[in-house]
């Protein structure tokens, strides 16, 4: 690759998007740099390793020619429109890139994914549930979020996570509306449960993500973020609102913030205190089971390994099986019996 060749444009007809590129495919489009690596083949030859991503996952991809070159015009968190061919490498996509070019800008749509679900409806259902609190102390506080049109503004469009779990534009509310969802069904079948309490605390347990996060052209920490966590941003946040908020209950002011604060459940995982009280305790299992299953869920979907079974997840430390039991009618045969079989049956 000379540097003529470089400094031309690539003109590519469309972007190829990572979740459609199969192997042998020509591949060009703009991506982010997520990783980049240099090293050396057993030969000594220079190369070099590039996460590359757009909105639909990731690729790991090679420049073998020019290496040394090639590694001091571009950063992690650039922006590269490139030309390259797809290989198969221990039953992976693997790109191998002929053409690259830092892109100065580029529209954040390509790289950020945006919640499936309609951000308006979301907000929509959110709000009605939020309505069903009685508690008169824990309803001004979380209308009083409701009604901070700056909150709200990053509330519908921040993401859950950087990289497990509701991790585009608007998974933060997606993520919220699901754990409300999920606490109304838990205090009807467990109604011992202070419903008001869950509703509230669901509402509330994750909004210092909205702090926690940049997501410009790609899901990053803030330094706020990084050196905070959203458990404690969340807990400020709920104090600022409670500081206009007169003869507002300590015991149920505590209780709130002790959900925020508990609800990553283990010191391992990040909360300072473990949950001490039925709704804490309750509320720590919805939210890591409505995470889990979103997370795996895209895990499989953007699985690129071939066969039935998926590439190792190193946060659940396993494989998964990709393929699903087929549904069984009332007749004993699946539910996707072809045509020609149900003829035989019709001819017998």
């Amino acid at each position: 690759m000379t540097k003529r060749e470089r400094s031309e444009t690539i003109n590519p007809p469309s972007h190829t998007w990572i979740k459609d590129i199969k192997e042998d495919n020509h591949v060009h489009g703009r991506y982010l740099v997520k990783v980049k690596k240099t090293g050396q083949t057993k030969n000594g030859d220079p190369f070099i390793g590039i996460t590359l991503s757009d909105r639909t996952g990731d690729v790991e991809s090679r420049v073998w020619e020019n290496a040394l070159e090639l590694a001091s015009l571009f950063n992690e968190g650039d922006v590269l429109e490139v030309e390259g061919h797809a290989t198969l490498y221990k039953n992976r996509i693997q790109l191998v890139l002929s053409n690259l070019k830092v892109v100065n800008e580029e529209d954040p749509a390509i790289f950020l994914e945006s919640a499936p679900g309609d951000i308006d409806e979301m907000m929509g259902s959110l709000r009605k549930i939020i309505a069903k609190i009685k508690d008169s102390h824990l309803k001004i506080l979380s209308n009083r979020f409701l009604s901070d049109r700056n909150f709200m503004e990053l509330f519908k469009k921040a993401p859950a996570s950087k990289n497990f779990h509701h991790n585009y534009i608007g998974g933060l509310l997606e993520h919220t509306l699901s754990v409300c969802q999920m606490s109304l069904r838990v205090t009807e079948q467990y109604p011992n449960l202070d419903k008001d309490l869950m509703i509230t605390g669901a509402f509330l347990h994750d909004i210092g993500k909205v702090r926690e996060f940049r997501y410009d052209t790609w899901i990053e920490y803030s330094d706020e973020g990084r050196l905070l966590g959203h458990l404690v941003q969340g807990t400020a946040m709920v104090d600022e609102k409670l500081a206009g908020i007169k003869n507002f209950p300590h015991d149920i002011a505590f209780r709130l913030k002790h959900i925020i604060l508990s609800h990553h459940g283990e010191y391992e995982f990040g909360s300072p205190k473990r949950p001490k009280f039925l709704e804490a305790f309750a509320l720590h299992f919805i939210d890591d089971l409505d995470a889990k299953i979103n997370g795996l869920r895209r895990f499989m979907e953007k699985d690129m390994k071939e066969g039935a079974w998926t590439d190792f997840n190193r946060m659940f430390d396993r494989y998964f099986l990709k393929d699903r039991p087929s549904p069984v009618k009332e007749d004993g045969f699946p539910a996707h019996a072809n045509d020609d079989r149900q003829k035989v049956l019709f001819n017998e």
